[in-house]
């Protein structure tokens, strides 16, 4: 009798096997594992750990952060624990933002930035994937990026805002511009090379680029600014034979910008292959290294920006991008 009524007493969450209660948590959303944290403190350090947060955040967030990103909020608490028992003995009030800047003056690159860093401060901190999930949700978190933007692609700072669940993006640039509000999911992307945005991408692909290829292309407007990325093809030389084409062979690169009809100033461009450094063009501006775009999807979404070819007005000279900006 004492058996039978043991046998049909309920049974505990907790008193399921460790692997099978990780299942069930795993397939728990974001807002049910923090209503499933609130029932014990046991089940509180299960849901908070790192093992279920990942996966929630590199499954929301995979496609606009990257490495970049994670080495700067791992910046953040780094510097926040330092600071954690200062923090905790200030008012709310007094708890202010908190930025990470690299290089020098003019060429001072702000990398991430926190508008309210007391959401470090307590238990939160101490799991580095759920506090990165809920400060990139509710966009207090400012992280590095790249947004296409008309005829580029810049490196900007971006925020979620999950109102409307779009971002919106600030462009360094003499001070901090508007770079622009509600950008869809699909206009921003992780940063696809490790060079700062001052830095000349050193490019690997130039000897072995030939006409056709897909490339992206690094301008500014004076040595002042940072660089953004442009969409292009490499073309064929002038005198090329096209049945016999040697393009690949000669020193100079044909850098074709094909979103502009062939009167504009801005069609074609001349650059040597065998200079590793920053080169200034006619048409105005400096042009830095090149990447070779392999992704095919990476070359559809650029095609999808620009209207075709007859459609567009004839452009002989683009503005430095500050004057396409708007002051926040």
């Amino acid at each position: 009798m004492e058996n039978s009524m043991k046998s049909n007493s309920p049974m505990s969450l907790l008193d399921l096997p460790e692997s099978t209660l990780d299942l069930i948590l795993k397939l728990l959303s974001p807002i049910d594992l923090c209503t499933m944290s609130k029932v014990c403190l046991s089940l509180r350090d299960r849901c908070q750990t790192d093992h279920f947060w990942e996966n929630h955040t590199k499954e929301k967030w995979g496609r606009v952060i990257g490495d970049a990103v994670y080495k700067e909020w791992e910046w953040h608490v780094a510097i926040i624990g330092k600071e954690g028992n200062f923090l905790n003995q200030r008012t709310t009030d007094q708890i202010g933002s908190l930025g990470s800047f690299t290089g020098l003056w003019p060429n001072l690159y702000l990398g991430s930035y926190l508008e309210d860093r007391k959401v470090l401060s307590g238990q939160r901190s101490v799991n580095f994937f759920m506090s990165l999930y809920f400060t990139l949700h509710s966009g207090i978190f400012w992280f590095p990026a790249q947004v296409y933007k008309g005829l580029m692609i810049h490196n900007a700072l971006v925020s979620y805002d999950s109102h409307s669940n779009t971002f919106q993006a600030r462009y360094q640039s003499g001070g901090w511009r508007c770079l622009g509000k509600n950008i869809e999911w699909d206009m921003v992307r992780v940063p696809t090379v490790d060079s700062p945005p001052y830095v000349m991408h050193i490019s690997d692909c130039l000897d072995d680029l030939k006409p056709e290829d897909h490339i992206e292309i690094q301008w500014r407007g004076n040595t002042q600014c940072p660089y953004d990325w442009w969409y292009a093809v490499i073309g064929h030389l002038d005198l090329c034979q096209k049945n016999y084409c040697q393009c690949h062979c000669s020193d100079t690169l044909i850098v074709e910008f094909r979103q502009y009809p062939e009167t504009s100033g801005m069609r074609r461009i001349r650059l040597s292959r065998k200079k590793y450094e920053e080169q200034a063009e006619r048409s105005g501006g400096f042009y830095g290294g090149i990447r070779k775009l392999t992704n095919e999807d990476e070359i559809e979404t650029w095609k999808k920006l620009f209207p075709r070819q007859d459609q567009i007005a004839p452009v002989l000279y683009m503005p430095p991008v500050a004057a396409q900006v708007q002051l926040l």
